[in-house]
């Protein structure tokens, strides 16, 4: 004996030509993830065994980003030629197993599909069961037709309708339940007589013995995305949901409407989004920090009551407790940033650890550093980073403190306590304690600017 199994076969192989684009359609990202793992996502959660999605045109790249997310958890099928959805299950019926007795069958390029439509299918116990949706305009979609007893007896799709058909209003989503018996009988009969020449999924429904049954369910979550205009209308719909489910949960946020928030982004409630920030790919914002406006965090982890002044621009970062950053300030991977740690206006940072209570506070560029507690680093400041060849080090100890204008040029080093006078251009390291100072000496030349205004005068004046 064996446990009935169910199995989830997603059609992914279609080229999605309305996109015009080279990427395969269901790669196309929603929130910053792909539409195919939105609709797998939900497919899981709804309790079927296994998942099967059938590729074909761009098999390699959809392969690659199904092996990416899930790993073995999900097969593949390949569809050789796109004969229609009808072709497309056949392809992945193969791979199913004499102990998996139904299979549910949705189209790949349904991202706001929800588990819990798919559950509701699930229950129903007969040959063949569908979603269906009641439309005001249903120009695209397959009619629904039924019998005088009100049975599913058949779909039509619209180019193959009569006038009278065109004019019905419940429509076929495309999300059906089928036995695995049915569903080989069916599929084995089909024929590609009709206008598009291609083995039609709908016409499995003529074959049901009584008709199929039906569950009928809003459109708005079963759309499919055909082209750029429909894939932003549904990623309005999961941003807009996003952000709604974060202020539940107490994240506060000026001007929602404007704020963006990717899928894998981690927000605790007690954080602030202030108006048009971006937070992508897997940002993490913990409880009492805040985010300004303009700023674009990906893969940043900002840590509890950090504030983020405005129109920051920060990536693959950590930004520690209590720290402050910006506005304007541009941190690069790698960058992190010790508790109470401040970077301030027009400043740059790439791969530098900060210490805790040190100060990058203007126009400086600090690269590749590793900087110690308590230190002060004036305005001006350039690490010179880059020997031609390599990209070396600068080190500078604990409470050390860097004058305005200087340059230090790596692989060098800064001792503990020490001061660098403003203006100067560190090559060798600095001892601890001690004061490093590098510039010409000044030297005033009396009258010299009166001479010089005189001389110029004359030289505008003369013919």
């Amino acid at each position: 004996m064996h446990t009935a199994k169910s199995v989830a076969i997603i059609l992914a192989a279609g080229q999605g030509k309305r996109m015009r684009s080279a990427r395969p359609k269901v790669l196309h990202e929603l929130l910053e993830r792909s539409m195919i793992a939105w609709v797998v996502d939900a497919t899981r959660s709804s309790g079927v065994d296994e998942i099967i999605v059938v590729v074909g045109h761009g098999r390699d790249e959809v392969e690659a980003e199904l092996r990416r997310l899930y790993g073995e958890h999900v097969r593949t099928a390949v569809q050789q030629k796109q004969l229609g959805t009808g072709d497309a299950v056949r392809a992945a019926l193969p791979l199913i197993g004499d102990e998996t007795d139904r299979a549910l069958i949705i189209n790949g390029d349904c991202p706001l599909i929800e588990a819990e439509a798919l559950r509701s299918l699930l229950e129903i116990r007969a040959e063949l069961a569908l979603l269906t949706s009641t439309i005001d305009n249903p120009h695209g979609y397959g009619r629904i037709l039924r019998d005088a007893s009100g049975r599913v007896v058949g779909i039509r799709e619209e180019k193959d309708c009569s006038e009278s058909e065109r004019a019905i209003s419940e429509v076929n989503p495309g999300v059906y339940l089928a036995s695995i018996p049915f569903l080989r009988r069916a599929i084995a009969a089909l024929s590609n007589e009709n206008a598009q020449g291609e083995y039609y999924l709908t016409d499995i429904v003529g074959m049901a013995e009584g008709g199929a049954a039906s569950l009928s369910h809003p459109i708005d979550r079963l759309l499919g995305v055909n082209d750029p205009l429909e894939l932003s209308r549904a990623e309005t719909v999961l941003l807009r949901e996003r952000r709604e489910r974060l202020m539940r949960e107490g994240v506060k946020m000026r001007l929602p409407e404007t704020v963006f928030v990717s899928a894998e982004c981690e927000v605790e409630g007690g954080a602030e989004l202030g108006a048009n920030v971006e937070l992508r790919g897997r940002t993490i914002v913990r409880s009492g920090a805040k985010i300004d406006s303009g700023s674009i965090l990906l893969d940043v982890e900002v840590l509890a009551d950090a504030y983020i002044k405005p129109y920051t621009v920060a990536e693959k970062s950590v930004i520690g407790e209590r720290a402050e950053i910006g506005p304007f300030s541009h941190l690069r991977p790698e960058t992190e940033i010790g508790e109470g740690g401040k970077i301030g206006n027009f400043c740059e940072t790439k791969k530098t650890l900060l210490g805790k209570g040190s100060k990058v506070n203007h126009l400086s560029y600090v690269g590749d550093g590793e900087i110690g507690e308590g230190v002060n680093i004036g305005a001006g400041t350039i690490f010179c980073n880059y020997d031609g060849a390599r990209k070396q080090t600068t080190v500078i100890g604990d409470g050390a403190f860097i004058g305005s204008d200087s340059q230090l040029v790596a692989p060098v080093r800064v001792g503990k306590g020490a001061y660098v006078a403003s203006g100067t251009t560190v090559t060798r390291d600095v001892p601890d304690d001690a004061l490093a100072i590098a510039r010409a000496k000044q030297e005033n030349r009396e009258g010299f600017a009166a001479r010089l205004r005189r001389r110029n005068d004359s030289a505008k004046n003369s013919p």
